[in-house]
Formats: C-alpha cells, sequence, structure tokens
C-alpha cells in the first residue's frame, strides 16, 4: 500500500510505499495505477521510463515541455540521494511560481508527481545517485524549455554550495522565470 501526501501546492502528490524489508532483503509496491488515479483524480497514462545516473553536485533542470508536448512525471531515487523540486509555471495558478522541495532518496522509497504545468529539477546530494521516472507524454527535443535554477525570483533553497553544483551548458542558458 502506498501513502498519498498532498503538499503546499496540492496537485504535487509525495507517494510513501510501504516498505516490507527482512533479513533477506525488502519488497516496496512503487506504483498501483488504479489506486493512483483515483488519488489525482483523473486517468493518466506513463507511456515512457527514464533513468539517469549523476555524481554529487549533479543539478539537472528547472525543465519543462510545452504544450502539446507537456509532461506528468512521477520520479523516484533508486539508489542515494537528491534534492527534488517542482516550480507552479501555470499561468493564471494561485501558487505560479512557487515550488515544492523534497528529499527522495534510496532509504525513504519515497517518490514525488509533479503533474503538467510545473518546471522540474534535482540536485544530487549524495556521491552518487539514480534517478528514475515515469512521464506520461513522450520527450519532444524541440518543445523543451527551461528556467535558470538560481532564478532569484524563485528563491529556491538547493541546499547544496553554489560551488558545488554542476551543471549541463545547455542548462547554463536557461530562461529567467520572469521571461517564461
Amino acid at each position: 500500500m502506498i501513502e498519498f501526501v498532498k503538499q503546499s501546492i496540492p496537485e504535487i502528490i509525495l507517494l510513501k510505499p510501504k516498505h516490507h524489508g527482512d533479513a533477506r532483503g525488502y519488497f516496496i509496491e512503487t506504483f498501483n495505477h488504479n489506486h493512483f488515479e483515483k488519488v489525482i483524480g483523473y486517468k493518466i497514462n506513463f507511456c515512457q521510463d527514464n533513468e539517469s545516473k549523476s555524481v554529487k553536485g549533479v543539478l539537472r533542470g528547472l525543465h519543462f515541455q510545452y504544450t502539446p508536448w507537456a509532461q506528468s512525471k512521477l520520479v523516484r531515487v533508486i539508489d542515494g540521494a537528491v534534492l527534488d523540486i517542482a516550480v507552479d509555471i501555470r499561468k493564471g495558478s494561485p501558487t505560479y511560481g512557487q515550488h515544492v522541495s523534497v528529499e527522495l532518496n534510496d532509504i525513504n522509497k519515497h517518490q514525488l508527481f509533479i503533474p503538467r504545468g510545473f518546471a522540474h529539477g534535482f540536485v544530487v546530494l549524495s556521491n552518487t545517485a539514480t534517478f528514475a521516472y515515469k512521464v506520461d507524454n513522450y520527450y519532444s527535443p524541440e518543445n523543451e524549455g527551461g528556467i535558470f535554477y538560481n532564478d532569484s525570483d524563485l528563491k529556491i533553497d538547493w541546499k547544496i554550495l553554489k560551488s558545488e553544483i554542476i551543471i549541463s551548458e545547455k542548462d547554463k542558458n536557461l530562461t529567467k522565470f520572469r521571461d517564461l
């Protein structure tokens, strides 16, 4: 069974799977389609699974895709620890420009559901991290957008020293939030 916890932006949901463990190891149910749809209140069809491995300090994001290629994501950490961030970019939303910040790691096994209309990113807090996610729309490189991770309007505390952050060349050139 999975516990579903709405976050400060209620469309973002933290999933806390029940952990069954003993001397042999552990078992968790990471996804149940029927329970999931009841909680979010609409049909969802995850069509692609992705996985990345990164070293400490790697920051990926804040990424999103423009409509009609926008994606909902269900993210989790298989190994290691990350700080996961979702920023509301839905114009007209009462939480526009606000964000949710959650630590996901291989001990708590928590997952985060991020619906369409949010920019997403994470930074690796452990020596390495393996990050996995399901999406409900296919990746479209020509429809990808992003916000610079350190945008002063967003006031995100990444819980890591700026000098330790490693970002891609592409992410160094992302736009400011106010320019979306």
